[in-house]
C-alpha cells in the first residue's frame, strides 16, 4: 500500500500524463495537409509538441518554436529554440520576430501549425513598435509581483506587443492557420493562453491602462504614452484576416484532474472536485481549503480533495516562494497539526513561480518539525518564504521540467 506522500506524488503524476504533448497532440491532429506546411508555436510544452508532430507527420516540415530554458526536446526539422520565463529576455524577442518573418508572404495554399502552451506570453516577447524589451521587462516584473491574475496580466501584455493579441494570425493571413493549445489558464479562453497570438483579442488599450491602475504600477514613459496613444488596436472577433484561423484545445487542466480522480478513487477515496479554475491570494485560498479539509475530517471522510487553476500572490516581502508553496503553507498553518490531512500543491509545469521545485508536500507533523529547527512558519509566510520551510525540511516536490502546462494541481487527502 502507498503511503500518503507516495499516493500524492501519484496522483500528481497522473495529471500530468493526461496532458502529454505525445498523448494529446497526435489525437487532435488533422490528416496531413498538402503543399507547404509550417509549423510555429511558443510555450513550456511547445517543443515537445513540435515532437509529437514530427512523429505524426513526418516530413516535410519546417518551422521553428520557443519555449523556456531547460524545456526543449530533440526535433528533426522544426527548430526550437529557448528563452526566458517569466521575465521576458532577447532570446524570446528574436525569436518571436524570426516567427514573424516565417509567416510572412504566404498564400492560401499554405498551412501554419501553431502549438502554443502556457508560457508563450513571457517567450514571445516582441515589443510594440516605439518599446523596447526593457519596458516590457519592467512592466512584466511589475506585474508578476502585484497580485495581478493571469488574465489581467496577459490584456496588458497583448497591448504592448507586436505578435500576441491575434497578429500572428493576421501576418499569416492569407494562409490557413490551425493552433492546438494545451490551457493553462481558469476557463481555458484561447485569447488568455499565452495571450492568444492566433485569436481574436476581447481586451482594448483601454482595458490595459485601467489594469495598471488598479494595481498601483507605475509602467515606463513609453508604455503610458504607448497605451494612451491607442495606435495600432489588436485584432477583434470579425476581422477578415482570422477567418482562416481555427484554434482546438488538446489538453486541460478539468482533463487533468480528472485523470487523479480517477486515480484516487481506485486508492479508496471519495473525490470532491474543486474546480479547475481556482483563482485568488494563494495562502488565502489555502486558508480556505484547510477548513474543508477540517470539516471532511470531522465527519469521519476518507477523500480526496482536488482543485485546480492558477493563485495569484502579492509580494511583499524578501523570502523566495512560488505559489503552490505559499498555498501549501497557508493550508498547513490553518490546520494547525490536524491528525490524517496530507497535502500537495504543485504546478503542472515542474517549475513553481521561477524556483527550482514544482511544489511541496504536507504532513500532519510539518509545523512541529519547522519549529523543532527553529522555523516560525508564520514569520516566513509573511515573508513570502514559504520555499524556505520546506527546503529545510525535504519536502519539496522536485521533478525538473515536465514538458506539459495545465496549470496548478492541488490535492488533500483526509483520513489517510
Amino acid at each position: 500500500m502507498m503511503s500518503p506522500r507516495e499516493l500524492l506524488r501519484s496522483l500528481f503524476d497522473a495529471a500530468v500524463a493526461a496532458a502529454d504533448p505525445a498523448v494529446c497532440v497526435p489525437a487532435h491532429l488533422p490528416a496531413r495537409p498538402g503543399g507547404r506546411v509550417i509549423v510555429v508555436g511558443a510555450g513550456k510544452a511547445s517543443a515537445a509538441m513540435a515532437a509529437a508532430v514530427e512523429q505524426a507527420w513526418g516530413p516535410p516540415l519546417e518551422g521553428l518554436i520557443v519555449t523556456r530554458y531547460g524545456h526543449a526536446v530533440p526535433t528533426r526539422w522544426i527548430e526550437v529554440v529557448e528563452a526566458s520565463h517569466p521575465v521576458p529576455d532577447a532570446a524570446g524577442a528574436a525569436a518571436a520576430r524570426r516567427i514573424l518573418q516565417r509567416v510572412d508572404g504566404l498564400g492560401v495554399e499554405d498551412f501554419v501549425l501553431c502549438l502554443i502552451s502556457g508560457g508563450g506570453s513571457a517567450l514571445l516577447a516582441l515589443p510594440a513598435p516605439g518599446l523596447t524589451l526593457a519596458d516590457k521587462q519592467a512592466v512584466t516584473t511589475a506585474l508578476l509581483r502585484s497580485g495581478a491574475n493571469i488574465g489581467e496580466m496577459n490584456a496588458v501584455r497583448k497591448h504592448l506587443s507586436a505578435i500576441k493579441g491575434g497578429r500572428l494570425a493576421a501576418a499569416a493571413h492569407p494562409a490557413r492557420l490551425l493552433t492546438l493549445m494545451i490551457s493553462d489558464v481558469p476557463g481555458d479562453d484561447p485569447a488568455t493562453i499565452a495571450s492568444g497570438p492566433t485569436v481574436p483579442d476581447p481586451t482594448t488599450f483601454a482595458e490595459a491602462r485601467a489594469i495598471l491602475a488598479k494595481y498601483g504600477i507605475a509602467a515606463p514613459a513609453p508604455v503610458v504614452a504607448h497605451l494612451e496613444r491607442m495606435a495600432e488596436e489588436s485584432p477583434k472577433p470579425g476581422d477578415p484576416r482570422l477567418a482562416a484561423a481555427t484554434a482546438r484545445i488538446v489538453a486541460s487542466p478539468a482533463l487533468s484532474l480528472a485523470a487523479a480522480a480517477d486515480r484516487a478513487r481506485a486508492a479508496g477515496y471519495d473525490v470532491d472536485l474543486l474546480g479547475d479554475a481556482l483563482e485568488g491570494e494563494a495562502r488565502e485560498l489555502g486558508r480556505a481549503h484547510a477548513g474543508l479539509a477540517l470539516k471532511a475530517a470531522a465527519a469521519g471522510r476518507r477523500v480526496a480533495i482536488l482543485s485546480g487553476g492558477e493563485t495569484t500572490v502579492t509580494v511583499r516581502g524578501r523570502g523566495r516562494g512560488g505559489r503552490n508553496s505559499e498555498y501549501l503553507l497557508g493550508l498547513t498553518l490553518a490546520l494547525s497539526e490536524a491528525v490524517g490531512i496530507h497535502a500537495l500543491a504543485a504546478d503542472t509545469d515542474g517549475i513553481d513561480g521561477s524556483e527550482d521545485n514544482a511544489g511541496a508536500f504536507a504532513a500532519p507533523d510539518t509545523l512541529a518539525r519547522a519549529r523543532a529547527r527553529g522555523i516560525d512558519p508564520a514569520a516566513r509566510l509573511a515573508e513570502n518564504d514559504a520555499y524556505g520551510v520546506f527546503a529545510v525540511l525535504g519536502d519539496l516536490l522536485v521533478t525538473g521540467p515536465t514538458r506539459t502546462n495545465v496549470n496548478d494541481f492541488r490535492a488533500i487527502l483526509v483520513g489517510s
